[in-house]
Formats: C-alpha cells, structure tokens, sequence
C-alpha cells in the first residue's frame, strides 16, 4: 500500500512538473517589447477617446486600426500573440505591470506640468492685480 501511495505521489509529481507548452508558438509572433508597446498605445487611445468625444477627426480614427498601421501587425497577428502571451499568466502579468508603469511616469509628467501651469497663472494673475491697483493709486 504503501509502495502504491509512492508510486502515485510520484507519478503526480512528475506529470504535474513536466512543462508542457499548450499554447504554440505564433508563426508571427509579436516580439514581447513591441506587444508591450501596442498594450500601452492602446491604453492611451482609449483614454483620450472620453476626452475627445466631440472632436470629427478623433471619432474617424479606428485605435485598433491606427495601432496596426503603426506596428505594421494584422489583427490576427495580434490576436495570436495575445493569446500566446496571455496563456503565461506571470509574463502577461509583467507586461502589463511595465504598461502601468509607463502610463504613471506620463501621468506624474502631466501632473507636473499642469501644476506648473497653474503656478505661472496664479503668478501672473498677482502680478496683475498689483499693477492695476498701483495704476489706480496714482
């Protein structure tokens, strides 16, 4: 009995062990950097279509359309290497934590900027109210 348990614990073992890959490879296989920068771009435009509702140019672009022009990719290239990526859960994982990262370091700019901007506005808008009330003293 006991030898059976041993045998079955191993048996497990090695079957659970063995790496087997059940997503193949692409033929077309989006290198992992390019698809990290497609994850990100699409990330982008996707946000600016709720800022730019109104705006006729912007509702005439098709992101996925822009992106595959961009990368010179088709969509079942892309749809392949999703798959591909996304069948390793820990690497797809990384992508996108390497996605979120980028799009914090540009949120962090932009916030920097706004800022700045708001400052300088704030500073002109002191500076103008001092001449105008030196003006009116005079």
């Amino acid at each position: 009995m006991k030898k059976g348990i041993l045998f079955f614990a191993l048996l497990v073992s090695f079957v659970g062990c063995r790496k087997e890959e059940t997503v193949k490879t692409p033929k077309k296989l989006i290198d992992k950097a390019v698809m990290v920068n497609v994850f990100y771009d699409l990330a982008i435009l996707d946000a600016s279509k709720y800022q730019m509702m109104s705006k006729t140019e912007y509702q005439k672009i098709v992101p996925k359309e822009f992106i595959y022009k961009k990368y010179k990719i088709d969509s079942a290239q892309f749809s392949q290497s999703n798959i591909y990526y996304a069948s390793s859960i820990e690497e797809y994982k990384a992508m996108f934590e390497q996605v979120q990262k980028r799009l914090q370091v540009n949120s962090d700019k932009m916030d920097t900027i706004i800022k700045r901007q708001q400052e300088k506005v704030k500073l002109n808008s002191k500076t103008h109210s001092k001449s105008r009330a030196e003006k009116l003293a005079q």
